[in-house]
């Protein structure tokens, strides 16, 4: 995130998946880890059941991460700003705080103190419900140990205040120390395949591979040298939602979509549909006639990862090459295959031969992939940037020695409430995320039988005591009504949501919760708030 990469760099795990099996703490706020990162939960839950790591989990939500914690902090939707900012009260208060890495590799700690200040066990417990005895454990907990990782997902990222909130998880890094060495740091588990990878090669709108910014005059040259061009812009770019803004304005005619399904997956999804259809000119390129591709002027069918080579770059920073497993389906072409031809017809030609081609440019023009060459890649299971040269062998955790700025910042963020909370009437905030057996906009795994007999249709979870107050049971039909629109769906009643809170997911086309959702964003990052207030009612 922007908010982030002052500091951080790029906004990417500071560690390592493997450094998860010596930690002593976790700290997981945001992040439903066990359905939509297995494979890491079960590090996690190794390192707690067998070398009684301690695990403190911050999410509205009793999920099965949360009920392993040693600390299960429910607090209010849109606090976490508040919470952290609490717990880095009680350290600098209990003299937790590491002094020497403060002193030594930090700068502007004492605005740091004075914002703070404000934040006092009793005014959190108040914003975020949480007692002051669980803030206090918790902050002693990650502070005292020597070995403290912060893992957040989209949970925190997708709010108004999503780059606070980071931001807030980077001060109670650095207040302890917890960064710049193995098993500590801040850790993004990213959302979906690729998108570490996506990043790191510029898919931004405001940076170049390897998060060269394009306003630099001299990082433009060199671009222009290394593609044959001499004109181009040193301006940032739009956001995907300034471009849907944009769209709806007129200032967009056309758009060509890769890979995503914003008619299903942007927030108030509506509006974004609507944008789509009144485009003068619609491609998407896809593997699958998505709910965005059915509104597309043109398809492009893409040929799916089985059927081509490449590398993909994960959460952790580490690139691996993907091999092609079966032959490319016939009408079906390589996403760099379809982007060459494009071009070539639009007046730039491209003549890769292979993705080794692709991958030898990358090296040479992003200073942080320079090391990670095909010849190294088939050799191994993968390397870890930055890794600037052959000699090099990639890099386990960042900031060993220094911050990407030098020292790094402490940048106080002030809590502020969401910016759509329950009324008289939409009593309820509704929250939305993921099951385990289905992802993201259900584009794949809604085509698997076994995965749609486990999780078939959208439901509504809810605390049994609103539930009788409703007068409903397990599988009632109900209404949820925004401000933006109105779904039918039945009702799943359970102990794991808090009272006056609603959980949903997003994978159903034919009820996507995104219809109800807020087209607000985060002013610094632009990414969308996806919780908003509802009514709900039996039908």
């Amino acid at each position: 995130m922007a908010g982030l990469a002052a500091t951080f760099g790029s906004g990417a795990m500071t560690n390592s998946i493997g450094e998860m099996e010596d930690a002593e703490v976790f700290f997981v706020i945001g992040s439903n880890t066990t359905e939509q990162h297995p494979l890491i939960a079960s590090r996690m839950i190794r390192a707690v059941r067998e070398k009684n790591a301690k695990l403190i989990v911050a999410d509205p939500r009793d999920t099965k991460i949360a009920k392993l914690a040693t600390i299960h902090m429910s607090h209010t939707i849109g606090s976490d700003v508040a919470l952290l900012n609490g717990l880095m009260h009680i350290i600098i208060k209990e003299g937790w705080e590491a002094s020497e890495y403060i002193k030594t590799r930090t700068e502007n700690f004492e605005k740091l103190k004075e914002v703070l200040e404000r934040y006092t066990p009793e005014r959190v417990s108040e914003i975020t419900g949480i007692d002051k005895a669980v803030l206090r454990s918790a902050a002693e907990i990650y502070a005292k140990s020597k070995k403290s990782m912060i893992l957040y997902a989209m949970g925190i990222t997708q709010h108004v205040a999503g780059t606070d909130n980071v931001k807030s998880c980077a001060n109670l890094a650095m207040l302890t120390g917890h960064v710049g060495s193995p098993s500590t740091g801040v850790n993004p588990l990213r959302g979906q395949s690729n998108v570490q990878g996506a990043c790191d090669m510029g898919a931004l709108p405001n940076v170049y591979s390897g998060y060269q910014p394009v306003t630099d005059q001299r990082i433009k040259g060199l671009f222009e040298e290394a593609w044959g061009v001499n004109d181009l812009s040193d301006k940032a770019g739009l956001t995907l939602t300034d471009m849907m803004d944009a769209g709806q304005r007129g200032d967009i005619k056309a758009m060509y979509i890769m890979g995503e399904n914003p008619a299903m997956s942007d927030p108030d999804s509506k509006h974004a549909r609507k944008v789509l259809r009144n485009l003068d000119f619609l491609v998407v390129q896809d593997i699958f006639l998505t709910e965005t591709a059915k509104l597309a002027n043109v398809v492009l069918p893409a040929s799916s990862f089985a059927e081509k080579m490449g590398t993909y770059t994960n959460t952790e920073r580490r690139v691996q090459l993907s091999r092609q497993a079966i032959p490319v389906l016939d009408g079906t072409m390589p996403d760099w295959q379809i982007i060459c031809k494009v071009s070539s017809k639009a007046g730039y030609p491209m003549s890769y031969d292979s993705p080794v081609d692709i991958l030898d440019e990358i090296n040479r023009v992003t200073p942080s992939y320079r090391g990670i060459t095909f010849d190294r890649l088939n050799n191994s299971w993968g390397l870890q940037w930055p890794c600037p040269d052959e000699k090099h062998d990639g890099t386990p955790f960042l900031h060993k020695d220094k911050f990407a700025r030098g020292l790094g910042f402490f940048d106080a963020r002030e809590y502020a409430p969401p910016p759509e909370v329950p009324d008289e009437e939409f009593p309820f905030q509704l929250i939305t995320g993921r099951v385990g057996f289905q992802f993201h906009t259900g584009t794949m795994t809604r085509k698997v039988s076994i995965l749609e007999r486990e999780e078939p249709k959208a439901f509504l979870e809810m605390n049994p005591k609103d539930a009788r107050r409703l007068k409903l049971i397990n599988g009632s039909k109900v209404a949820i009504e925004s401000r933006r629109g109105e779904l039918y769906m039945p009702v799943k009643i359970t102990n794991d949501i808090p009272e006056k809170v609603v959980f949903s997911t997003f994978h159903y086309s034919d009820n996507n919760i995104n219809d109800l959702t807020i087209n607000a964003v985060d002013p610094v990052a632009k990414i969308p708030e996806f919780s908003c207030a509802v009514s709900i009612r039996r039908v």
